[in-house]
């Protein structure tokens, strides 16, 4: 017989070896586990023929484990331990205030958003667990898709089949430029006018990098591009250097100084949501979460 099929075998018997271990009765034991005294003597026999040596041996008027039975009594004393942390665990998973939510976030959103949120969030549900990602959008949809994450914060907004959302903002973008450029003191520019500058953006797989390269395209041309990073502060220190420009979130409160924003004409924007699998059930606190953060939208 294979180890893993003795263990099969073995498992649904170690509560009984561990209680004969706590009280050296045979008759205690049973009533422990809820078994009749004659059902456990057949499965203390049973576990004996399947090791090949015993695991109880008698003691007075009672039985004691064995050398074989005590090692076998204390590794299921440390299973069944290990079993009931995640039962109860598990329990939390069932419970709206105990339990836990995989929440992935775009970089762009760290600073003010997610926090702000999960503060009013906990100071109604103290007891909720959060395990946080940070990321670009692909990366987000990837943890949303392989269950690494229950829901995101995300831009641009997929389109629906496999992830469900809502939106709960749209960002007006607007170009980034140093102070003393040339578009300085414009009420307005067209995207068609970046066309010669270098830029500075977020990497290829953001979301914010997405649109600004849509934004082109639609202009005729590719931008130039001198950095690529994850952080828009990063991105507004690198403009006011004289790297770059950047399509950018208008700035909250205000632009660093030596930075000038110009918004674009036409208008342009980015949509800003929480997704989830459509075709995946989501534990109670997940949507516990998931509704207090569209009763805001």
């Amino acid at each position: 017989m294979s180890e893993i099929t003795l263990v099969r075998s073995l498992a649904p018997k170690l509560a009984l070896l561990c209680a004969v271990a706590d009280e050296g009765n045979l008759t205690r034991a049973a009533a422990t586990v809820g078994l009749p005294q004659p059902t456990a003597s057949r499965w203390l026999a049973a576990m004996s023929a399947e090791l090949g040596t015993p695991v109880v041996v008698p003691d007075g008027r009672g039985i004691r484990l064995s050398r074989a039975g005590a090692t076998l009594a204390a590794a299921a004393g440390r299973a069944l331990s290990e079993l009931a942390c995640g039962v109860r665990q598990a329990a939390d998973e069932a419970d709206p205030e105990r339990g836990q939510v995989a929440l992935a976030f775009l970089s762009t959103l760290g600073e003010q958003r997610v926090p702000g949120l999960l503060r009013t969030f906990r100071q109604q549900h103290p007891h909720v667990r959060f395990t946080l990602l940070q990321g670009a959008h692909d990366e987000l949809l990837d943890h949303v898709r392989s269950g690494r994450a229950d829901l995101a914060f995300t831009s641009p907004m997929p389109g629906r089949g496999e992830f469900a959302g809502v939106t709960l903002e749209e960002q007006q973008l607007v170009v980034t430029v140093p102070a003393g450029h040339r578009l300085a003191g414009r009420a307005w520019v067209r995207m068609a006018e970046l066309a010669g500058e270098a830029f500075v953006a977020t990497k290829a797989a953001s979301g914010l990098r997405q649109v600004t390269d849509e934004l082109a395209q639609a202009a005729g041309f590719t931008p130039t591009l001198a950095f690529e990073g994850e952080e828009v502060d990063t991105l507004r220190g690198l403009v006011a250097a004289g790297l770059g420009v950047a399509v950018l979130p208008v700035a909250d409160p205000a632009p660093p100084e030596g930075v000038l924003e110009i918004p674009l004409r036409p208008r342009a924007a980015r949509r800003i949501g929480l997704i989830w699998a459509s075709d995946r059930p989501v534990a109670p606190a997940v949507l516990a979460f998931r509704d207090f953060v569209s009763s805001r939208a």
